[in-house]
């Protein structure tokens, strides 16, 4: 059975939409795909809650490995990017994690 670690983030709805929409397209999302050994990067609008409040925006970032998605934070890219991501705080708040799945 194959595994794969996943850096989930669920963004509430910004004070700012417009404002953190653009600085999320025009500087997070360029510093994400230059982390190290991301093989994947997806990025939902609007998600439809089931129960409970909806979130504003779900990013899933995947990895072949636990070890490979902590490599990627600590370099130089990972510690930029956590940086940004405190900057995007500024307009919303936000829950995070890192997962292992298997794949079956």
């Amino acid at each position: 059975m194959a595994r794969i670690a996943r850096f989930l983030v669920l963004w509430d709805t910004p004070s700012d939409p417009e404002a953190f929409d653009k600085h999320y397209r025009e500087v997070h999302i360029p510093l994400c795909k230059q982390l190290p050994g991301l093989r994947r990067f997806t990025l939902s609008r609007n998600p439809a809650p089931i129960v409970g409040e909806p979130y504003y925006q779900v990013a899933q970032l995947d990895w072949d490995s636990m070890t490979a998605l902590r490599e990627a934070f600590a370099g130089d890219i990972g510690v930029r990017t956590a940086a940004d991501g405190v900057v995007l705080r500024g307009w919303s708040a936000q829950r995070s994690m890192a997962i292992e799945l298997d794949v079956v």
